[in-house]
């Protein structure tokens, strides 16, 4: 089969590889769309040394099952699998699992590739082919869900009453402005600082967007839940600062692990600071079912570009020049 391969730092090669052979319990699966997500940035850019080079990377796919009871059958990837038995994994909670895996992650190749091989209770089935490159999308959009989920859980006050702002405009940020909206909540405001994605999302429906600095920009402790999807610690002391006393910050960036945080005034204004990461498997299935419902919106800020052309697609990224907040590779 063909895949893009991880050769070496800032390095992608289209090339020949050995395909995939499911082991049991799993299933093969034909790549028809697979997205660029932040940790196969970080990947690329040699920022994470749990994705050594060579690999295959790409973790939000979806496509079609080949062989087996199911094959024909069109379907979204849930790349993260757990253990199964322990605490976590048996209250529903697999993404914290200690022995969790995740395709595009030693020991499993990932999906920027022709094939790829999922454990069966990993693949969420696909209403129609008309759905199937959206799907693809369920793995970024279940993380801004999760994120959404957990920070209004905290709150005291009617979801509709709330002032939410999410800090970055790619498709977690956007992913989670729209769940937010979907679970109620009126006032959502995206910061983004890229003028070409800004222009992008200023066409997206459901929430304001701003670049922190315009008249729409959140005055200082004035907002209930802020969800940071970028996570530097530029952006982290800026949720310090704008969140209000009692207010809630979910953090699902990794952009870096360092600074921002104002452990005082946390403190002092009793906000809670919550680390979100991935989704469960719930939120997984609950995300795919408002994409097939058309709860979160047309979803028509996806760009789609031939997987031979990854390395173009990477470095377009890396140096701001991609205005879609999500890029998916088509083999």
């Amino acid at each position: 089969m063909k895949a893009l391969v991880n050769t070496a730092v800032d390095t992608l090669e289209y090339k020949d590889h050995v395909a995939p052979v499911s082991k049991s319990g799993e299933e093969l699966v034909k790549v028809e769309y697979s997205g660029i997500c932040g940790s196969d940035m970080h990947a690329f850019l040699g920022h994470d040394v749990r994705r050594p080079t060579p690999l295959i990377l790409g973790h939000e796919a979806s496509g079609t099952i080949v062989g087996g009871r199911r094959d024909g059958v069109w379907v979204t990837i849930n790349p993260l699998n757990g253990c199964d038995t322990c605490s976590s994994c048996r209250s529903g909670r697999s993404n914290i699992c200690n022995k969790r895996q995740i395709i595009s992650m030693p020991p499993r190749p990932g999906a920027f590739a022709e094939f790829v091989s999922i454990p069966s209770k990993n693949l969420l089935e696909v209403p129609t082919f008309d759905f199937l490159k959206l799907a693809a999308l369920t793995e970024p959009l279940a993380c801004g869900w999760h994120a959404a989920r957990l920070g209004l859980r905290a709150q005291d006050a009617p979801v509709s009453d709330l002032k939410c702002l999410v800090f970055g405009g790619g498709a977690i940020g956007v992913g989670a402005a729209l769940s937010l909206r979907a679970m109620g909540v009126q006032d959502i405001t995206v910061v983004e600082v890229n003028p070409l994605r800004l222009d992008t999302l200023n066409g997206i429906s459901g929430f304001e967007v701003s670049d922190g600095r315009d008249p729409k920009a959140a005055a200082p402790g004035s907002v209930d839940l802020i969800i940071d999807g970028v996570g530097l610690a530029s952006t982290r002391a800026s949720a310090c600062e704008l969140a209000k006393p009692g207010g809630v910050i979910a953090h699902i960036g990794l952009g870096s692990g360092e600074g921002g945080v104002d452990v005082r005034r946390l403190t002092l204004q009793e906000i809670t600071f919550i680390g979100t990461y991935t989704y469960t498997p719930q939120d997984f299935c609950d995300t795919g079912a408002a994409i097939f419902s058309g709860q979160l919106g047309p979803l028509d800020w996806v760009e789609t570009r031939p997987l031979s052309d990854g390395q173009a697609a990477f470095d377009d990224i890396r140096n701001g020049r991609a205005a879609a907040p999500k890029i998916i590779l088509v083999p």
